[in-house]
């Protein structure tokens, strides 16, 4: 598709798109995708029409998904990592103590998570393969299952018959993001490691969904490349996996670069400013009717409270990044700095003061008999 590696001629369309091409965009029935539609709305012609993107996707919303947002909150496992990802607190070539969780330890952190009234998890670590194993993924799971409706997790990529296991174990769900669709900016973050495999963890999603997996979470890491070109090869990556697995749930999360231990702005080309990640977002939900949007504690909560009701329809609450943050061991590195620090309750109740209905649970295993 070209959208892998830097080319002139996509951002030569993306200038050349006009304010009337905009406004037929807009026009047409949204929810569903093109590679040109998408274009359209994400390009800087676009931009003077946030607002009317904004009311669409809050009709197109409502329509699909009605006034609710789920809730969910993240469970980090380890720190201890074999990778040198440049934007990462956990990078291998840090020198700080490292924290893992045993089975037991993970369990109590996750009570802590329920007390809050939390019913949907996920499991997130570094890799850390010889730790975080299929077997301590099962075995936790096993454990959780009597608490959390919803078991999902964010780990290095697996193989298929690796993903049917955890989904046998009780986990629905994958979030694996590629970072990066550029693979020469994907090499200069990735210098060592196994996820300097672009290719490999390009297949992570398609081995997802060859398991059976309901939910498939996918993203970029914005600030590494260009967002424009990084949402057009997102979409088309997800096209794909929705043509191919309808019965699996796709989902766009939006992880802009945060502030991590002996990382340096500096180094970082493309940071990507509210208007843009508002626009993406937008972009997205009228491109796909269907889509869950996810926004997590990465942003600001004044960002997060503008958003709830214009196309997102999950958000974490009472995030920590390191793992036994939630209890214990609340001094460990985190991955990275979290923005809106607000308690659940407070999340909550932003959203139910903005007519918005907070889900703790929106699924369970009974559905299935």
């Amino acid at each position: 598709m070209g959208l892998d590696r830097p080319g002139r001629d996509w951002v030569e369309r993306l200038e050349a798109v006009t304010a009337e091409d905009v406004r037929r965009a807009l026009a047409a029935a949204p929810g569903s995708y093109s590679q040109n539609r998408l274009l359209t709305l994400i390009s800087p012609a676009a931009r003077p029409c946030i607002e009317e993107m904004a009311r669409l996707g809050q009709r197109l919303t409502v329509q699909r998904f009605g006034r609710t947002i789920g809730l969910y909150a993240p469970l980090y496992l380890s720190n201890r990592c074999i990778n040198g990802c440049l934007y990462c607190g956990f990078n291998c070539t840090g020198a700080f103590e490292r924290t893992r969780l045993t089975v037991d330890q993970a369990v109590a952190e996750a009570e802590i998570i329920a007390a809050e009234g939390f019913r949907d998890i996920l499991l997130v670590s570094s890799e850390d393969p010889k730790f975080i194993t299929v077997e301590y993924l099962s075995e936790l799971a096993g454990r959780l299952r009597e608490r959390f409706s919803s078991i999902s997790v964010e780990i290095y990529p697996l193989s298929t018959a690796e993903y049917a296991r955890l989904f046998a174990a009780g986990i629905e769900g994958v979030t694996l993001y590629q970072e990066t669709y550029d693979r020469r900016v994907y090499g200069r973050y990735h210098p060592t490691g196994p996820k300097s495999d672009y290719d490999e963890r390009l297949q992570g999603p398609l081995r997802t969904a060859l398991a059976g997996m309901r939910q498939i979470g996918l993203g970029v890491l914005l600030g590494l490349a260009d967002w424009r070109l990084e949402t057009l090869a997102l979409a088309e990556h997800a096209h794909y996996l929705m043509k191919r697995f309808w019965q699996s749930r796709i989902s766009f999360s939006f992880p802009r670069l945060r502030p991590a231990r002996d990382v340096a702005d500096s180094q970082f080309e493309h940071l990507v400013g509210d208007a843009d990640l508002a626009q993406m977002i937008l972009a997205l939900r009228l491109c796909f009717a269907d889509a869950g949007l996810v926004l997590s504690t990465r942003e600001s909560a004044a960002f997060r409270d503008h958003m709830a009701g214009l196309g997102i329809t999950r958000m974490s609450a009472g995030s920590r990044t390191n793992p036994g943050g939630y209890g214990s061991r609340a001094g460990a590195v985190e991955q990275f700095a979290v923005d809106d620090q607000r308690p659940p309750a407070q999340v909550v109740a932003m959203l139910r003061g903005k007519g918005l209905d907070p889900v703790w649970k929106d699924w369970d295993s009974a559905f299935l008999g």
